[in-house]
């Protein structure tokens, strides 16, 4: 049953936010923490999102806040005696100007992360696509958090010695400060293959075969067996695991944190098993508790009631100061710690040093992701399609000549939407942070050309190949059912903001749109009562026409609007999907190879096309959008 919602004053929302720029919170019907003998704190997919989300009301608290909100829980579990950890399941990197922006990358943001005391991490896929990140990891971020980074189906060739090792630890063994719960944990990654060759990811079937990991849990003198990982909860590679322990420990209670699909998301495995996913880009805190584990032997009993058996409680905590406050029970005076407030301030330092804040024009309405349909005219992947990928390309060198071209990118490389007002130099990176760049295949028979999409959306060889990779084209929110073993996802991991109608309550209050996730354990998860926001799928790619004029009908269906088709076309391609585009076109009889493509605009990727796009068409004079 929903607890008695705890409503503070509206006042709050005029309280200063960390960042100078963030918008301020808005009042909200709270939920409270599920408070129990262990506690957690998870963050997943954070993107170099350090500094908070600027343009949005609900998730402006940035990482010194995170800092300041840990301490404060940290101080709670000791005076009432239990106990509290951190974890971070990856995908730290790529995806805010923070990280992308400076050089080399990275610069600033291993430093801020260090300054959150973590007990549990581990590598993404984002971590390792690059040989110079997963070197970052290994050189920095591995020795920041020594002990507690966990890599137990990674490892790297050392850049000292050109050796193979385990990227960290392969796992383990620890008991918690107040209560003394023995804990044995493993740190995974999804069975990835598009890492970079310094780096090797050993399967998890492989993984969980291997000797160390049947002697170790064969270990018997714990009491809980932790288990997290840049992994989908409702993945085979979870799935697998959670078999291989429960064979051996079959009455040991088993908590899995996972990642990678940027959801909320709750699994119950049985009854001593359950999986937490707490979202993308510090939108969310996942908080998760446990009550009734036993100790081993310690002294200190936490007071449960000893009829009330193994539970399990979680929490999705939107990321803003109304939250934070509330649930440290603090208030705008006494919630920032020196620590936080410091951390706080070299984010802004490191903003100010990268000229994040530089506009590069004004954005006259929002265009959204996964909250429009596609095609609609609010649809970002429609504005990419009709405007900004054939106007900057028609003005390549490649296509001066009258060549036409097909352009196909896939929706995945789009990570987030635009907001109404200022497009800054930080909005480039939040919008596609990626250094891939473009190339093409010269003089493609057109019949062939405008068929490629179609494959790469719809029909089975080549789509079943990209799924067999563990790759995703789309954005990894929309894909995430496609790993559910047990039933189909529902679209419940929303994209969150102001902008949109209002559900008004009885007494005068009104929500506003935002997450409303139902899980495992039903929808009562998220900390913010909102009102739901719309989720639409959108195809796996997308393609735009330079030179000449085509549309498209149902199922990808070229439609020309020119009156002659042309013979031939240029068929460009964000290099990320090249494999699949060969495939593809091997599968209607090209044989084009590795060696008949080329680079296309040299030097560009779809940032720089994008933001090019945007200083032509969007800039204005003045010193503030309207």
């Amino acid at each position: 049953m929903v607890e008695r919602f705890l409503v503070l004053s509206a006042l709050f929302g005029a309280s200063l936010c960390s960042q100078p720029s963030a918008l301020p919170p808005i009042a909200a019907p709270l939920r409270n923490l599920p408070w129990g003998q262990l506690n957690f704190l998870h963050t997943t997919d954070i993107h170099g999102w350090l500094g908070g989300h600027l343009q949005e009301h609900a998730y402006g608290a940035d990482w010194g806040d995170y800092v300041s909100f840990a301490k404060h829980l940290h101080d709670k579990a000791d005076a009432e005696g239990s106990d509290l950890l951190l974890v971070d399941t990856g995908d730290r990197i790529e995806g805010n100007g923070l990280y992308d922006a400076s050089d080399p990358k990275g610069e600033y943001t291993f430093d801020i992360v260090k300054e959150q005391n973590i007990d549990l991490i581990c590598s993404g896929n984002h971590e390792l696509y690059k040989k110079n990140s997963s070197e970052g990891e290994y050189k920095q971020t591995v020795p920041n958090f020594s002990g507690n980074y966990l890599a137990s189906n990674l490892d790297i060739y050392s850049p000292e010695t050109g050796e193979l090792v385990p990227l960290a630890p392969r796992y383990k063994k620890f008991k918690t400060k107040n209560q003394g719960i023995r804990i044995l944990a493993f740190g995974f990654i999804f069975d990835f293959k598009d890492n970079a060759n310094n780096t090797v990811v050993r399967t998890v079937e492989d993984t969980v075969k291997a000797e160390w990991f049947q002697d170790a849990i064969r270990d018997r003198d714990i009491d809980l067996v932790v288990v997290f990982g840049h992994v989908a909860i409702r993945s085979k590679e979870f799935s697998l695991i959670y078999k291989t322990i429960r064979s051996v420990q079959w009455d040991t209670p088993i908590q899995f944190f996972g990642g990678h699909t940027h959801i909320r998301d709750y699994k119950v495995y049985d009854g001593k098993s359950v999986a937490l996913e707490s979202g993308r880009y510090m939108e969310t805190i996942g908080f998760m508790s446990i009550s009734g584990l036993s100790s081993g032997g310690s002294k200190i009993r936490y007071p449960v009631s000893q009829t009330a058996g193994l539970s399990f409680s979680r929490r999705y905590i939107d990321n803003n100061l109304f939250s934070l406050h509330h649930h440290s029970g603090k208030d705008s005076d006494s919630f920032p710690t020196e620590h936080g407030r410091n951390v706080s301030r070299r984010i802004h330092a490191a903003r100010k040093s990268l000229k994040l804040d530089m506009r590069h024009g004004c954005a006259p309405h929002g265009l959204w992701v996964n909250r429009v349909p596609y095609r609609h005219n609010l649809s970002i992947f429609t504005w990419l399609e009709n405007h900004v990928l054939p106007d900057q390309l028609r003005q390549s060198s490649a296509t001066e000549n009258s060549e036409k071209a097909i352009v196909i990118m896939n929706t995945g490389a789009v990570r987030f939407d635009i907001f109404q007002g200022p497009f800054t130099k930080d909005t480039t990176y939040l919008v596609s942070p990626f250094t891939s760049g473009l190339r093409f295949v010269r003089n493609v028979p057109f019949e062939a050309a405008k068929q490629v999409m179609k494959l790469l959306n719809h029909e089975g060889p080549i789509l079943d190949s990209i799924m067999g990779q563990n790759l995703v084209l789309a954005p990894p929110e929309q894909v995430a059912g496609r790993t559910d073993f047990d039933a189909p996802a529902e679209k419940h991991w929303l994209s969150a903001s102001v902008l949109g109608p209002q559900i008004h309550l009885g007494d005068g209050q009104s929500l506003t749109p935002g997450y409303t996730t139902k899980d495992d354990a039903g929808d009562d998860g998220d900390d913010t009562l909102h009102a739901p926001i719309s989720f639409y799928n959108v195809p796996n790619c997308i393609q735009a026409a330079v030179g000449f004029n085509m549309s498209h009908g149902n199922l990808s269906e070229v439609i020309m609007l020119d009156a002659e088709e042309p013979e031939s076309v240029s068929l460009v391609y964000i290099d990320f999907i090249e494999s699949w585009v060969l495939l593809a076109l091997q599968y209607l009889g090209q044989k084009y190879n590795d060696s008949d493509t080329a680079p296309y605009m040299e030097g560009s990727t779809l940032t720089t096309i994008i933001t090019d796009w945007v200083k032509e068409n969007w800039n204005v004079r003045g010193e503030s959008c309207p």
